[in-house]
Order: structure tokens, then C-alpha cells, then sequence
């Protein structure tokens, strides 16, 4: 599939002498090697969105959860709950050792570890998702072939297990951060409504959530994407429980989602022209529609400044 062949797009993006490419959603653009090749180009050619070592952290289930504890962001009960562990920030990995820690190896390992949990449970593929590698497992005796049958479906990739939190809404962050170690929660999105645990309807803001909670899941949001330098668009996805007003991590897209659309509707920020705008090395607090959701004027008054001081 051309639109996720790393090498023909470089190629292309060399070829025609671009100066920057932005890889959208699904495809290319939660690929590591997309990145980290661009950047190796000569001339430079800057990727729109998250530099390689971050989204490789992110990308993956496991290693995201591991990152996102240790940085002290709400986690529900997993077999990984006592790994902690700081990144790499230049290579984009995790102690090797911590990280076989939090993975389920195989189906012997998989029974100790739902039993330690507490069922219900959910067997999930580090590397799955759009409904793929991930089995609701009730009973004891079912979690041997449950297992197996994730791990059929998403071969080769990590498993590891969580405790499901039952009749809970599945609530998200959308952030942007700039390439400066500043980042904002630009509102959510509710994406409850699914099918197969494939979304179906995405609608905003959050209406759930307390404003109190709220403001605390955007913060640890918040948290998460300073904790490993995150630059551009992304969007941190929370387990919502109603009854006892708690939030649990579940993963961090890095990328710009498909239904963006729904938070620019509510926020007035062009997402696409936001992610343009923090790779030409624009501060988030001098972007245009940024300032207007703050309170600030559109464009900063520079008379003020007219004396030399920043």
C-alpha cells in the first residue's frame, strides 16, 4: 500500500524536493521509520508530527502504560501495575528488563496473571486495534485459549492484561504540544458509542466527567506528553468509571485522530494547520487560534515591545 510505504515516500519527498511531509491518520503515520528517515535526510525534510522516538515510546500499548504510571497518571489494575521505568528519550525504548516484565509471555502466564488481577478481564495485543487482538474473558478456564486466540490474530506482538472496567465510558484528550516543552489539553471528546470495540459515534465535550475530574484528566494528559517531550498533535485515551468518578490510562495516539473534526468544532483550532504551524517552530502561545481559545488576542501586540524587551 502506497500510503504506507515509508521508503516510496521518502523517495518521493527527495525526489520532488518537498520540504516537509504530513502523513495524516492510519497509514504511514504512527510508523517510527517515517520520522526518524526524514530527519536523516539530506537536505532536511521535517515530519509534521511527533518526532520518531516519542511515537515509538507512545505507540505501543504497553510500553505508553509503563510511561504513563511512571509519570504518574491513573492506570486500572494490569499484570505490568508494579513495572516503573524512564524512556530513552533518543532512542525511543524502555529497559528491555522492564519491559518483559509487563508482558504476558504465553498462556501459563496469562492464567497467574488474570487470577492476581480479578475478573473480568481484558486480553489485549500491545500492537492491535480497530477491534483486532482483543478478547473480554469472564471465567477462569477461558483465559488459556482467549490468549491464544489474541495472539493468532496480531502475530508476533506483545499481549499483556487488564482488569475491565465495567459499564465505563471511553473518554479522550486531545493534545498539542510544541516543540518548546509547552503542551495544552485543546477539550475531548466521548467516544462511548462502539461496535465491536470500533468507535461508531465521537461527540464533545465530555459531559460525564465532573468539571473537576475533567480538569485532572487534562492535566495528567498534560503530564504524560511533557514527561517524553512529545511534540505536535496527539490525543490521550482515558477509561471514564461513573460511579466512583475515577479515570484510568488506556493509550496516547501519537497522531492526529480522524474525528479531530469534532474538537475543532468546539475549540475554533484548525488542527492540520496547528500541526503546520508547531513544526515551522512556532511557540503554541503564538498561534493565532490558540491565543483566541485562551482569551488573548488574536495576534500578539509587538508595540509594546517596541523597546527591545521580549
Amino acid at each position: 500500500h502506497n500510503y504506507a510505504n515509508v521508503s516510496l515516500i521518502v523517495e518521493l519527498a527527495r525526489l520532488h524536493g518537498v520540504q516537509a511531509v504530513w502523513a495524516g491518520w492510519g497509514h504511514a503515520s504512527e510508523n517510527p521509520v517515517l520520522p526518524d528517515t526524514l530527519a536523516k535526510s539530506k537536505p532536511f525534510i521535517k515530519f509534521i508530527g511527533p518526532a520518531g522516538p516519542p511515537m515509538q515510546a507512545l505507540g505501543d500499548k504497553i510500553g505508553s502504560t509503563i510511561i504513563a504510571q511512571t509519570a504518574g497518571v491513573p492506570c486500572i489494575s494490569w499484570n505490568g501495575d508494579d513495572v516503573f521505568c524512564e524512556y530513552n528519550r533518543e532512542t525511543g525504548c524502555l529497559d528491555e528488563e522492564a519491559y518483559r516484565k509487563a508482558t504476558v509471555s504465553n498462556a501459563t502466564e496469562a492464567y497467574e496473571a488474570s487470577k492476581r488481577i480479578g475478573f473480568p478481564i481484558m486480553i489485549k495485543a500491545s500492537e492491535g486495534g480497530g477491534g483486532k487482538g482483543i478478547r473480554k474473558v469472564e471465567r477462569p478456564e477461558d483465559v488459556q485459549n482467549a490468549f491464544r486466540q489474541v495472539c493468532g490474530e496480531v502475530p508476533g506482538s506483545p499481549v499483556f492484561i487488564m482488569k475491565l472496567s465495567s459499564n465505563s465510558r471511553h473518554l479522550e484528550v486531545q493534545l498539542l504540544a510544541d516543540e518548546y516543552g509547552n503542551a495544552v489539553a485543546l477539550n475531548g471528546r466521548d467516544c462511548s458509542v462502539q461496535r465491536r470495540h470500533q468507535k461508531i459515534i465521537e461527540e464533545g465535550p465530555p459531559l460525564a466527567p465532573p468539571p473537576k475530574v475533567w480538569d485532572e484528566m487534562e492535566k495528567a494528559a498534560i503530564a504524560l506528553a511533557k514527561a517524553v517531550g512529545y511534540t505536535n498533535a496527539g490525543t490521550v485515551e482515558y477509561l471514564y468509571s461513573e460511579p466512583d468518578e475515577k479515570f484510568y490510562f488506556l493509550e496516547l495516539n501519537p497522531r492526529l485522530q480522524v474525528e479531530h473534526p469534532v474538537t475543532e468544532m468546539i475549540t475554533k483550532v484548525n488542527l492540520p494547520a496547528a500541526q503546520l504551524q508547531v513544526a515551522m517552530g512556532i511557540k503554541l502561545y503564538h498561534i493565532p487560534e490558540i491565543r483566541e481559545l485562551y482569551g488573548q488576542n488574536r495576534f500578539e501586540d509587538v508595540q509594546k515591545y517596541a523597546d527591545g524587551s521580549t
